[in-house]
């Protein structure tokens, strides 16, 4: 089974998603936060089960509503990013 690595900027983004909620809701953001780690931890069951990302060579898995979980599958899997839906992405 493959290994999940986080980027600097997957953590980064998921650290900044937290505070963010937490300033409204301190539960909705720790189960949000829950909820994506719990995503990451499985995708090693089924990488290549969601969406063929926007940007060539990555995968997008829609974690929540408003979130995706932007990745790379190769020797590892590396999350690259966790962005809101209505970001602008690439």
């Amino acid at each position: 089974m493959q290994l999940v690595e986080w980027s600097d900027e997957a953590q980064l983004d998921l650290v900044e998603i937290q505070y963010y909620i937490e300033q409204y809701s301190p539960t909705a953001a720790q189960k949000l936060r829950n909820l994506i780690e719990e995503c990451a931890e499985r995708l090693p069951l089924l990488p290549f089960a969601f969406r063929s990302g926007r940007v060539p060579g990555t995968r997008e898995y829609v974690v929540h509503p408003n979130y995706i979980m932007i990745y790379r599958v190769g020797k590892t899997i590396e999350i690259l990013r966790i962005l809101h839906s209505r970001q602008q992405y690439p």
